[in-house]
Protein backbone atom coordinates (compact mmCIF):
# COMPACT_ATOMS: atom_id res chain seq x y z
CA UNK A 1 0.00 0.00 0.00
CA UNK A 2 1.47 3.39 -1.14
CA UNK A 3 2.26 5.79 1.40
CA UNK A 4 -0.07 8.74 -0.36
CA UNK A 5 -2.95 6.25 0.51
CA UNK A 6 -2.22 5.48 3.59
CA UNK A 7 -2.19 9.40 4.44
CA UNK A 8 -5.53 9.50 3.02
CA UNK A 9 -7.21 6.98 4.73
CA UNK A 10 -5.31 8.93 8.06
CA UNK A 11 -6.65 11.48 6.73
CA UNK A 12 -10.32 10.69 5.94
CA UNK A 13 -10.57 8.72 9.52
CA UNK A 14 -9.17 12.22 11.51
CA UNK A 15 -11.92 13.95 9.50
CA UNK A 16 -14.76 11.30 10.51
CA UNK A 17 -13.73 11.43 14.27
CA UNK A 18 -13.50 15.48 14.42
CA UNK A 19 -17.50 15.14 12.78
CA UNK A 20 -18.44 12.73 15.74
CA UNK A 21 -16.86 15.13 18.25
CA UNK A 22 -18.59 17.71 16.96
CA UNK A 23 -21.72 16.31 16.90
CA UNK A 24 -20.90 14.85 20.22
CA UNK A 25 -19.57 17.76 21.82
CA UNK A 26 -22.16 19.96 24.45
CA UNK A 27 -22.25 23.02 24.08
CA UNK A 28 -21.28 25.63 26.62
CA UNK A 29 -23.47 28.26 27.97
CA UNK A 30 -23.27 30.74 31.11
CA UNK A 31 -26.57 30.35 33.07
CA UNK A 32 -27.40 34.50 32.51
CA UNK A 33 -27.23 33.62 28.68
CA UNK A 34 -29.41 30.31 29.04
CA UNK A 35 -31.38 32.85 31.18
CA UNK A 36 -31.60 35.82 27.98
CA UNK A 37 -32.04 33.00 24.80
CA UNK A 38 -35.24 31.41 26.89
CA UNK A 39 -36.30 35.14 27.27
CA UNK A 40 -36.11 35.69 23.51
CA UNK A 41 -37.68 32.16 22.41
CA UNK A 42 -40.72 33.12 25.07
CA UNK A 43 -41.37 36.57 23.91
CA UNK A 44 -40.97 35.40 19.99
CA UNK A 45 -43.00 31.73 20.24
CA UNK A 46 -45.14 31.88 23.35
CA UNK A 47 -46.43 35.14 23.40
CA UNK A 48 -48.30 35.63 20.26
CA UNK A 49 -52.18 36.05 22.15
CA UNK A 50 -50.31 38.76 23.88
CA UNK A 51 -48.80 40.48 20.82
CA UNK A 52 -52.05 40.22 19.15
CA UNK A 53 -53.67 41.40 21.60
CA UNK A 54 -51.86 44.86 21.43
CA UNK A 55 -52.12 45.20 17.90
CA UNK A 56 -56.42 44.87 18.06
CA UNK A 57 -56.08 47.86 20.24
CA UNK A 58 -54.46 50.08 17.57
CA UNK A 59 -51.50 51.41 19.33
CA UNK A 60 -49.15 50.14 16.54
CA UNK A 61 -51.30 52.37 13.92
CA UNK A 62 -49.91 55.62 16.18
CA UNK A 63 -47.35 57.55 14.40
CA UNK A 64 -44.47 56.29 17.19
CA UNK A 65 -46.00 52.66 16.73
CA UNK A 66 -43.42 51.20 15.53
CA UNK A 67 -41.30 52.34 19.07
CA UNK A 68 -43.93 51.36 20.74
CA UNK A 69 -43.79 47.52 19.16
CA UNK A 70 -40.08 47.73 19.62
CA UNK A 71 -39.89 48.88 23.17
CA UNK A 72 -42.64 46.61 24.15
CA UNK A 73 -41.20 43.58 22.64
CA UNK A 74 -37.27 44.60 24.58
CA UNK A 75 -39.64 45.17 27.88
CA UNK A 76 -41.17 41.97 27.87
CA UNK A 77 -37.71 39.96 26.96
CA UNK A 78 -35.77 42.38 29.58
CA UNK A 79 -38.69 41.58 32.63
CA UNK A 80 -38.66 37.34 31.93
CA UNK A 81 -34.80 37.89 31.47
CA UNK A 82 -35.35 39.45 35.02
CA UNK A 83 -37.55 36.91 36.09
CA UNK A 84 -35.71 33.30 34.69
CA UNK A 85 -32.19 35.18 36.62
CA UNK A 86 -33.77 35.01 39.66
CA UNK A 87 -35.62 31.70 39.78
CA UNK A 88 -32.33 30.04 37.65
CA UNK A 89 -28.98 28.76 39.22
CA UNK A 90 -26.26 27.03 37.61
CA UNK A 91 -27.72 23.80 39.20
CA UNK A 92 -31.51 24.19 38.82
CA UNK A 93 -31.40 26.14 35.54
CA UNK A 94 -32.07 23.17 33.28
CA UNK A 95 -34.80 21.28 35.79
CA UNK A 96 -36.71 25.02 36.47
CA UNK A 97 -36.34 26.20 32.84
CA UNK A 98 -37.69 22.49 31.53
CA UNK A 99 -40.95 23.03 34.33
CA UNK A 100 -41.51 26.36 32.79
CA UNK A 101 -41.43 25.63 28.85
CA UNK A 102 -43.90 22.47 29.51
CA UNK A 103 -46.26 24.65 31.43
CA UNK A 104 -45.97 27.51 28.94
CA UNK A 105 -46.89 24.94 26.09
CA UNK A 106 -49.72 24.35 27.86
CA UNK A 107 -50.54 27.52 28.33
CA UNK A 108 -49.96 28.73 25.13
CA UNK A 109 -52.58 26.14 24.34
CA UNK A 110 -55.03 26.86 26.12
CA UNK A 111 -54.99 30.31 25.66
CA UNK A 112 -54.73 30.69 21.63
CA UNK A 113 -57.43 27.74 21.81
CA UNK A 114 -59.74 29.12 24.05
CA UNK A 115 -59.14 32.70 24.68
CA UNK A 116 -58.03 32.13 28.33
CA UNK A 117 -56.32 35.03 30.21
CA UNK A 118 -54.35 33.69 33.07
CA UNK A 119 -55.01 35.68 36.27
CA UNK A 120 -55.16 34.94 39.71
CA UNK A 121 -58.82 33.78 39.23
CA UNK A 122 -58.58 31.68 36.10
CA UNK A 123 -55.09 29.99 37.88
CA UNK A 124 -57.23 29.64 41.10
CA UNK A 125 -59.68 27.55 39.72
CA UNK A 126 -57.17 25.36 37.64
CA UNK A 127 -55.45 24.48 41.17
CA UNK A 128 -58.43 23.80 42.97
CA UNK A 129 -59.98 21.82 39.83
CA UNK A 130 -59.94 17.87 40.32
CA UNK A 131 -58.44 15.32 37.63
CA UNK A 132 -61.25 14.40 36.15
CA UNK A 133 -62.38 18.02 35.13
CA UNK A 134 -59.01 18.92 34.78
CA UNK A 135 -58.25 15.68 32.07
CA UNK A 136 -61.78 16.88 30.11
CA UNK A 137 -59.57 19.88 28.45
CA UNK A 138 -56.72 17.33 27.64
CA UNK A 139 -56.77 16.02 23.97
CA UNK A 140 -54.22 15.23 21.03
CA UNK A 141 -55.09 18.67 19.93
CA UNK A 142 -52.67 19.57 22.79
CA UNK A 143 -49.58 17.72 21.11
CA UNK A 144 -48.27 20.39 18.44
CA UNK A 145 -47.54 22.91 21.07
CA UNK A 146 -46.37 20.67 23.72
CA UNK A 147 -43.85 19.13 21.42
CA UNK A 148 -42.67 22.43 19.69
CA UNK A 149 -42.83 24.41 22.66
CA UNK A 150 -42.43 22.60 25.22
CA UNK A 151 -40.49 19.35 24.63
CA UNK A 152 -37.76 20.21 21.73
CA UNK A 153 -36.81 23.44 23.29
CA UNK A 154 -36.24 21.35 26.59
CA UNK A 155 -34.35 18.65 24.54
CA UNK A 156 -31.92 21.48 23.39
CA UNK A 157 -31.80 23.10 27.06
CA UNK A 158 -30.08 19.57 28.52
CA UNK A 159 -27.75 19.36 25.72
CA UNK A 160 -26.47 22.28 26.98
CA UNK A 161 -23.18 22.37 29.77
CA UNK A 162 -24.09 25.58 32.14
CA UNK A 163 -20.21 27.42 32.53
CA UNK A 164 -18.60 26.90 35.96
CA UNK A 165 -17.97 29.61 38.16
CA UNK A 166 -16.90 30.14 41.72
CA UNK A 167 -19.50 31.24 43.92
CA UNK A 168 -18.22 34.73 44.48
CA UNK A 169 -17.56 35.45 40.88
CA UNK A 170 -21.04 33.37 40.07
CA UNK A 171 -22.57 36.03 42.62
CA UNK A 172 -20.75 39.19 41.21
CA UNK A 173 -21.85 38.19 37.49
CA UNK A 174 -25.49 37.39 38.34
CA UNK A 175 -25.61 40.65 40.16
CA UNK A 176 -23.94 42.67 37.00
CA UNK A 177 -27.02 40.89 34.68
CA UNK A 178 -29.96 41.64 37.46
CA UNK A 179 -28.24 45.50 37.13
CA UNK A 180 -28.14 45.45 33.47
CA UNK A 181 -31.69 43.66 32.61
CA UNK A 182 -33.40 46.06 35.03
CA UNK A 183 -31.46 49.26 33.13
CA UNK A 184 -33.01 47.68 29.59
CA UNK A 185 -36.45 47.56 31.03
CA UNK A 186 -36.20 50.55 32.28
CA UNK A 187 -34.88 52.34 29.48
CA UNK A 188 -37.37 50.41 27.40
CA UNK A 189 -40.07 51.71 29.42
CA UNK A 190 -39.38 55.33 29.17
CA UNK A 191 -38.65 55.09 25.25
CA UNK A 192 -42.17 54.79 24.64
CA UNK A 193 -44.04 55.50 28.09
CA UNK A 194 -46.80 57.09 27.21
CA UNK A 195 -47.90 55.12 24.80
CA UNK A 196 -46.79 51.95 27.20
CA UNK A 197 -48.34 53.63 30.17
CA UNK A 198 -51.75 54.36 28.27
CA UNK A 199 -52.14 50.86 26.93
CA UNK A 200 -51.82 49.10 30.16
CA UNK A 201 -53.86 51.58 32.08
CA UNK A 202 -56.96 51.21 29.04
CA UNK A 203 -55.89 47.98 29.22
CA UNK A 204 -54.96 45.71 32.11
CA UNK A 205 -56.30 42.50 30.98
CA UNK A 206 -53.49 41.80 28.58
CA UNK A 207 -50.90 41.86 31.46
CA UNK A 208 -52.58 38.05 32.18
CA UNK A 209 -51.33 36.84 28.50
CA UNK A 210 -47.69 37.58 28.73
CA UNK A 211 -46.36 34.53 29.54
CA UNK A 212 -44.90 32.96 31.67
CA UNK A 213 -45.10 35.58 33.62
CA UNK A 214 -48.72 35.78 33.99
CA UNK A 215 -49.04 32.48 35.17
CA UNK A 216 -46.28 32.64 37.73
CA UNK A 217 -47.47 35.82 39.08
CA UNK A 218 -51.05 34.70 39.55
CA UNK A 219 -49.78 31.09 41.12
CA UNK A 220 -48.10 33.57 43.28
CA UNK A 221 -51.26 35.08 44.74
CA UNK A 222 -53.44 31.89 44.51
CA UNK A 223 -50.73 29.71 47.19
CA UNK A 224 -50.80 33.07 49.18
CA UNK A 225 -54.45 33.30 49.72
CA UNK A 226 -54.61 29.78 50.16
CA UNK A 227 -52.18 29.98 52.82
CA UNK A 228 -53.79 32.73 54.59
CA UNK A 229 -57.50 31.32 53.95
CA UNK A 230 -56.01 27.95 56.00
CA UNK A 231 -53.82 30.05 58.98
CA UNK A 232 -56.38 32.99 59.89
CA UNK A 233 -59.55 32.33 61.31
CA UNK A 234 -62.74 34.02 59.63
CA UNK A 235 -64.42 36.87 59.97
CA UNK A 236 -67.54 36.12 61.46
CA UNK A 237 -70.65 38.16 60.00
CA UNK A 238 -74.10 38.30 61.26
CA UNK A 239 -73.30 39.23 64.62
CA UNK A 240 -76.29 38.89 66.53
CA UNK A 241 -78.40 37.81 64.07
CA UNK A 242 -81.90 36.31 64.87
CA UNK A 243 -85.48 34.85 63.79
CA UNK A 244 -88.27 36.79 63.00
CA UNK A 245 -91.12 35.42 65.38
CA UNK A 246 -93.40 33.32 63.78
CA UNK A 247 -97.28 32.25 64.89
CA UNK A 248 -97.41 28.98 66.70
CA UNK A 249 -97.79 25.95 65.33
CA UNK A 250 -95.89 27.54 62.10
CA UNK A 251 -94.49 24.96 59.42
CA UNK A 252 -90.59 24.81 58.95
CA UNK A 253 -89.31 26.22 56.34
CA UNK A 254 -87.43 24.47 53.42
CA UNK A 255 -85.07 25.85 51.45
CA UNK A 256 -83.77 24.37 48.53
CA UNK A 257 -80.89 26.31 46.60
CA UNK A 258 -79.12 25.04 42.98
CA UNK A 259 -76.53 26.73 42.46
CA UNK A 260 -76.19 26.07 38.63
CA UNK A 261 -73.25 25.38 36.67
CA UNK A 262 -72.21 27.64 33.22
CA UNK A 263 -75.71 27.92 32.45
CA UNK A 264 -75.91 31.13 30.35
CA UNK A 265 -79.08 33.10 29.93
CA UNK A 266 -78.78 33.75 26.06
CA UNK A 267 -79.77 29.50 25.62
CA UNK A 268 -82.30 30.01 28.45
CA UNK A 269 -86.08 28.62 27.14
CA UNK A 270 -87.96 30.53 29.93
CA UNK A 271 -86.03 33.47 28.53
CA UNK A 272 -87.23 33.58 25.08
CA UNK A 273 -84.74 31.41 23.39
CA UNK A 274 -85.40 30.41 20.33
CA UNK A 275 -85.00 26.82 21.30
CA UNK A 276 -87.86 25.52 24.34
CA UNK A 277 -84.56 24.23 26.63
CA UNK A 278 -87.05 24.60 30.09
CA UNK A 279 -89.92 22.32 28.72
CA UNK A 280 -90.69 21.01 31.80
CA UNK A 281 -90.28 24.23 34.02
CA UNK A 282 -92.36 26.50 31.34
CA UNK A 283 -95.37 23.96 32.48
CA UNK A 284 -94.86 24.99 36.36
CA UNK A 285 -96.02 28.37 38.57
CA UNK A 286 -92.54 30.39 38.99
CA UNK A 287 -90.79 33.26 39.02
CA UNK A 288 -88.03 33.65 36.23
CA UNK A 289 -85.90 36.68 36.94
CA UNK A 290 -84.86 37.83 32.64
CA UNK A 291 -81.73 39.85 32.96
CA UNK A 292 -79.49 39.18 35.94
CA UNK A 293 -75.52 39.62 35.83
CA UNK A 294 -73.53 37.63 37.86
CA UNK A 295 -70.62 38.67 40.37
CA UNK A 296 -67.80 36.82 38.35
CA UNK A 297 -67.00 34.65 35.29
CA UNK A 298 -65.63 31.76 37.33
CA UNK A 299 -66.87 29.36 39.65
CA UNK A 300 -63.92 30.40 42.02
CA UNK A 301 -65.31 34.01 41.94
CA UNK A 302 -69.11 33.95 41.95
CA UNK A 303 -69.63 31.26 44.29
CA UNK A 304 -68.07 33.00 47.33
CA UNK A 305 -69.68 36.33 46.18
CA UNK A 306 -73.06 35.09 45.88
CA UNK A 307 -73.32 34.06 49.56
CA UNK A 308 -71.42 37.21 50.56
CA UNK A 309 -72.62 40.30 51.33
CA UNK A 310 -70.19 42.16 49.38
CA UNK A 311 -72.28 43.52 46.00
CA UNK A 312 -69.97 42.74 43.34
CA UNK A 313 -68.61 46.43 43.16
CA UNK A 314 -67.43 45.92 46.39
CA UNK A 315 -65.96 42.63 45.90
CA UNK A 316 -62.48 42.01 47.30
CA UNK A 317 -61.08 38.36 47.19
CA UNK A 318 -59.37 38.53 50.07
CA UNK A 319 -62.31 40.18 52.29
CA UNK A 320 -64.43 37.62 50.92
CA UNK A 321 -62.23 34.44 51.44
CA UNK A 322 -61.68 35.60 54.98
CA UNK A 323 -65.10 35.61 55.87
CA UNK A 324 -67.51 33.47 57.05
CA UNK A 325 -70.37 32.97 54.07
CA UNK A 326 -74.36 33.34 54.44
CA UNK A 327 -74.39 29.45 55.45
CA UNK A 328 -72.64 29.95 58.54
CA UNK A 329 -75.11 32.75 59.64
CA UNK A 330 -77.67 30.69 58.30
CA UNK A 331 -76.39 27.94 60.92
CA UNK A 332 -75.87 29.50 63.95
CA UNK A 333 -79.40 31.39 63.60
CA UNK A 334 -80.68 27.96 64.14
CA UNK A 335 -81.62 26.99 60.14
CA UNK A 336 -79.68 23.63 59.54
CA UNK A 337 -77.55 23.62 56.24
CA UNK A 338 -76.22 21.08 54.08
CA UNK A 339 -74.28 21.39 50.69
CA UNK A 340 -74.83 18.64 47.99
CA UNK A 341 -72.14 18.28 45.54
CA UNK A 342 -71.59 17.29 42.59
CA UNK A 343 -68.62 19.68 41.23
CA UNK A 344 -65.48 20.40 42.71
CA UNK A 345 -66.35 21.43 46.66
CA UNK A 346 -68.16 24.77 47.91
CA UNK A 347 -64.90 27.26 47.03
CA UNK A 348 -64.65 27.36 51.50
CA UNK A 349 -68.73 28.44 50.92
CA UNK A 350 -69.51 25.49 53.53
CA UNK A 351 -66.28 25.34 55.33
CA UNK A 352 -67.00 23.40 58.66
CA UNK A 353 -70.69 22.69 57.74
CA UNK A 354 -72.48 19.49 56.72
CA UNK A 355 -71.40 18.60 53.31
CA UNK A 356 -71.33 15.18 50.90
CA UNK A 357 -70.07 15.12 47.63
CA UNK A 358 -71.98 12.61 45.02
CA UNK A 359 -68.84 13.49 42.10
CA UNK A 360 -67.90 9.38 42.70
CA UNK A 361 -71.15 7.85 44.09
CA UNK A 362 -71.89 4.23 43.58
CA UNK A 363 -75.32 5.03 41.81
CA UNK A 364 -75.34 2.52 38.78
CA UNK A 365 -78.47 4.89 37.12
CA UNK A 366 -76.75 8.44 37.28
CA UNK A 367 -72.66 7.34 37.36
CA UNK A 368 -70.48 5.55 35.18
CA UNK A 369 -66.34 5.58 35.64
CA UNK A 370 -66.15 8.94 34.54
CA UNK A 371 -68.60 10.20 37.09
CA UNK A 372 -71.68 11.29 37.67
CA UNK A 373 -74.65 13.03 36.29
CA UNK A 374 -76.84 15.50 38.02
CA UNK A 375 -79.87 13.38 38.86
CA UNK A 376 -77.53 11.95 41.31
CA UNK A 377 -77.79 15.06 43.73
CA UNK A 378 -81.91 14.18 44.66
CA UNK A 379 -81.70 11.02 46.19
CA UNK A 380 -79.01 12.83 48.45
CA UNK A 381 -81.55 15.60 48.44
CA UNK A 382 -84.43 13.12 49.67
CA UNK A 383 -82.32 11.55 52.41
CA UNK A 384 -81.11 15.25 53.90
CA UNK A 385 -85.06 16.40 54.42
CA UNK A 386 -85.73 12.90 56.11
CA UNK A 387 -82.81 13.41 58.58
CA UNK A 388 -84.39 16.88 59.67
CA UNK A 389 -87.44 18.24 60.96
CA UNK A 390 -86.75 21.89 61.78
CA UNK A 391 -85.98 24.46 59.22
CA UNK A 392 -83.56 23.90 56.59
CA UNK A 393 -81.49 25.21 53.96
CA UNK A 394 -79.93 22.24 51.23
CA UNK A 395 -77.94 23.61 48.28
CA UNK A 396 -77.14 21.46 45.59
CA UNK A 397 -74.23 21.78 43.59
CA UNK A 398 -74.63 19.96 40.30
CA UNK A 399 -72.15 19.98 37.38
CA UNK A 400 -74.89 21.51 34.65
CA UNK A 401 -73.27 22.96 31.39
CA UNK A 402 -69.50 22.81 32.73
CA UNK A 403 -66.97 22.83 29.57
CA UNK A 404 -65.86 21.66 27.00
CA UNK A 405 -67.47 18.32 27.37
CA UNK A 406 -71.18 19.49 27.32
CA UNK A 407 -72.23 16.35 25.65
CA UNK A 408 -71.36 14.22 29.51
CA UNK A 409 -74.01 15.96 31.14
CA UNK A 410 -76.85 14.50 30.01
CA UNK A 411 -78.12 11.24 29.10
CA UNK A 412 -78.87 9.85 25.73
CA UNK A 413 -82.47 10.27 26.23
CA UNK A 414 -82.08 14.31 26.43
CA UNK A 415 -79.75 14.17 23.22
CA UNK A 416 -82.98 16.34 21.49
CA UNK A 417 -80.72 18.79 19.34
CA UNK A 418 -78.45 16.88 16.86
CA UNK A 419 -76.02 16.61 15.74
CA UNK A 420 -74.40 17.56 19.31
CA UNK A 421 -70.56 17.99 19.38
CA UNK A 422 -69.01 14.73 21.22
CA UNK A 423 -65.91 15.73 21.70
CA UNK A 424 -64.14 17.53 24.39
CA UNK A 425 -61.87 19.27 21.69
CA UNK A 426 -64.02 21.78 20.70
CA UNK A 427 -61.80 22.35 17.90
CA UNK A 428 -63.03 19.35 15.74
CA UNK A 429 -66.67 19.97 16.00
CA UNK A 430 -68.48 22.95 14.31
CA UNK A 431 -69.97 25.93 16.21
CA UNK A 432 -73.56 24.89 15.79
CA UNK A 433 -72.90 21.46 17.04
CA UNK A 434 -71.02 22.79 19.87
CA UNK A 435 -74.65 24.56 20.87
CA UNK A 436 -76.44 21.82 20.19
CA UNK A 437 -74.55 19.85 22.80
CA UNK A 438 -74.72 22.86 25.55
CA UNK A 439 -78.22 23.21 24.89
CA UNK A 440 -78.74 19.62 25.58
CA UNK A 441 -77.20 20.15 29.07
CA UNK A 442 -79.73 22.74 29.66
CA UNK A 443 -82.09 20.19 29.33
CA UNK A 444 -81.05 17.93 31.88
CA UNK A 445 -80.92 20.75 34.32
CA UNK A 446 -84.81 21.62 33.23
CA UNK A 447 -85.39 18.17 34.36
CA UNK A 448 -82.96 18.26 37.22
CA UNK A 449 -85.09 21.45 38.89
CA UNK A 450 -88.69 20.30 37.56
CA UNK A 451 -87.66 16.82 39.77
CA UNK A 452 -86.76 18.79 43.08
CA UNK A 453 -90.00 20.96 42.84
CA UNK A 454 -91.23 17.74 42.33
CA UNK A 455 -90.37 16.17 45.08
CA UNK A 456 -90.74 19.61 47.52
CA UNK A 457 -94.18 19.74 46.10
CA UNK A 458 -94.90 16.40 48.54
CA UNK A 459 -94.08 17.69 51.65
CA UNK A 460 -96.53 18.76 53.42
CA UNK A 461 -95.18 19.40 56.67
CA UNK A 462 -93.38 22.31 55.36
CA UNK A 463 -93.15 25.11 53.71
CA UNK A 464 -91.23 24.53 50.95
CA UNK A 465 -89.16 27.11 48.09
CA UNK A 466 -86.80 26.78 45.49
CA UNK A 467 -84.28 29.27 43.98
CA UNK A 468 -82.20 28.40 40.72
CA UNK A 469 -78.86 30.27 39.80
CA UNK A 470 -75.98 29.65 37.52
CA UNK A 471 -72.94 30.84 38.76
CA UNK A 472 -71.60 32.44 35.05
CA UNK A 473 -72.43 31.93 31.57
CA UNK A 474 -70.57 30.26 28.86
CA UNK A 475 -68.87 31.04 25.44
CA UNK A 476 -69.42 28.87 22.38
CA UNK A 477 -67.17 30.92 19.73
CA UNK A 478 -68.55 33.93 19.58
CA UNK A 479 -66.30 36.21 18.45
CA UNK A 480 -63.70 33.38 18.82
CA UNK A 481 -64.16 32.83 22.68
CA UNK A 482 -64.47 29.65 24.43
CA UNK A 483 -65.47 28.38 27.77
CA UNK A 484 -65.45 31.20 30.62
CA UNK A 485 -63.20 33.21 32.61
CA UNK A 486 -62.98 36.16 30.66
CA UNK A 487 -61.54 39.08 32.83
CA UNK A 488 -65.18 40.55 34.10
CA UNK A 489 -64.41 44.10 32.39
CA UNK A 490 -63.92 42.79 29.15
CA UNK A 491 -66.05 39.80 29.54
CA UNK A 492 -69.03 39.28 26.88
CA UNK A 493 -73.06 39.03 28.41
CA UNK A 494 -72.43 35.60 27.21
CA UNK A 495 -70.32 34.99 29.94
CA UNK A 496 -72.12 37.68 32.66
CA UNK A 497 -75.43 37.00 32.27
CA UNK A 498 -77.27 33.68 34.23
CA UNK A 499 -80.76 32.76 34.86
CA UNK A 500 -82.43 33.27 37.73
CA UNK A 501 -85.85 30.95 38.80
CA UNK A 502 -87.85 31.26 42.14
CA UNK A 503 -90.51 28.81 42.84
CA UNK A 504 -92.85 28.64 46.16
CA UNK A 505 -95.44 26.31 47.52
CA UNK A 506 -98.49 27.56 48.41
CA UNK A 507 -97.60 27.05 52.42
CA UNK A 508 -94.77 29.71 51.71
CA UNK A 509 -96.29 31.95 49.55
CA UNK A 510 -99.24 32.14 52.17
CA UNK A 511 -97.13 32.33 55.44
CA UNK A 512 -94.66 34.72 54.55
CA UNK A 513 -97.57 37.14 51.78
CA UNK A 514 -95.39 36.71 48.94
CA UNK A 515 -97.37 38.16 46.07
CA UNK A 516 -97.02 36.64 42.60
CA UNK A 517 -97.82 39.26 40.30
CA UNK A 518 -95.35 41.52 42.44
CA UNK A 519 -92.67 38.92 41.78
CA UNK A 520 -93.35 38.64 38.12
CA UNK A 521 -93.33 42.45 37.53
CA UNK A 522 -90.18 42.94 39.73
CA UNK A 523 -88.47 39.75 37.91
CA UNK A 524 -88.35 42.32 34.44
CA UNK A 525 -86.40 44.20 35.82
CA UNK A 526 -82.19 43.96 36.23
CA UNK A 527 -81.27 41.72 38.86
CA UNK A 528 -77.68 40.00 39.70
CA UNK A 529 -75.79 38.03 42.55
CA UNK A 530 -75.74 40.86 44.72
CA UNK A 531 -79.63 39.98 45.40
CA UNK A 532 -79.30 36.74 45.88
CA UNK A 533 -78.16 36.93 50.05
CA UNK A 534 -80.63 39.20 51.16
CA UNK A 535 -83.35 37.66 49.36
CA UNK A 536 -82.45 34.11 51.05
CA UNK A 537 -82.58 36.70 54.37
CA UNK A 538 -85.57 38.02 53.69
CA UNK A 539 -86.91 34.86 52.80
CA UNK A 540 -86.14 33.69 56.01
CA UNK A 541 -86.78 35.88 58.06
CA UNK A 542 -83.69 36.46 59.48
CA UNK A 543 -82.48 39.77 60.70
CA UNK A 544 -78.98 40.68 60.50
CA UNK A 545 -76.68 43.90 60.16
CA UNK A 546 -75.84 43.04 56.78
CA UNK A 547 -79.14 42.30 55.53
CA UNK A 548 -80.03 45.49 52.91
CA UNK A 549 -84.32 45.35 52.30
CA UNK A 550 -83.35 47.45 49.14
CA UNK A 551 -81.48 44.07 47.65
CA UNK A 552 -84.43 41.84 48.86
CA UNK A 553 -86.60 40.62 45.99
CA UNK A 554 -88.74 38.45 47.88
CA UNK A 555 -88.80 41.37 50.45
CA UNK A 556 -90.18 43.83 47.72
CA UNK A 557 -93.62 41.71 47.77
CA UNK A 558 -94.15 40.43 50.71
CA UNK A 559 -95.07 42.45 54.20
CA UNK A 560 -92.95 44.04 56.56
CA UNK A 561 -91.29 41.33 58.86
CA UNK A 562 -92.68 41.02 61.99
CA UNK A 563 -90.80 41.81 65.17
CA UNK A 564 -87.61 39.97 66.17
CA UNK A 565 -87.15 37.99 69.32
Amino acid sequence: MSTVLVRSRVRRGLHWQGLRAALVRRPEVSAEGLALAASLFFTAACNTSFFRAVAASGVLDEPSGWLTGACLVVLVTALQALLLLVLMTRWTAKPVLTLLLLVTALAVHFMTKYTVFLDADMVGSIVHTDSKESGELISWSILPALLMLGVAPSVVVWRLRIRRRRLVRAFAVRLVWIALTIAVAVAAALASYQSLSSLMRNHREMRHLITPGNYLVALTHVLRRDHAVRNEPRAQIGIGATLAMRPAGAKPRLLVLVVGETVRAQDWGLNGYARQTTPRLSAIDLVNFSDVHSCGTATEVSVPCMFSPLARANYDRDTVKHSESLLHLLDRTGIATVWLDNQTGCKGVCDGLPFESFEHANDPEHCNEEGCLDGVLLSGLAKSIEGHQGDMVVVLHPLGNHGPSYFKRYPERLKVFRPACESSDLGRCSREDIVNAYDNAILATDELLDKVITLLSTQASRDAALIYVSDHGESLGEGGLYLHGVPYAIAPETQTRVPLVMWFSPGMQSARGINHDCMRTLSQRPASHDNLFHSILGLLQVDAPEYVADLDLVGRCAPARTPMY
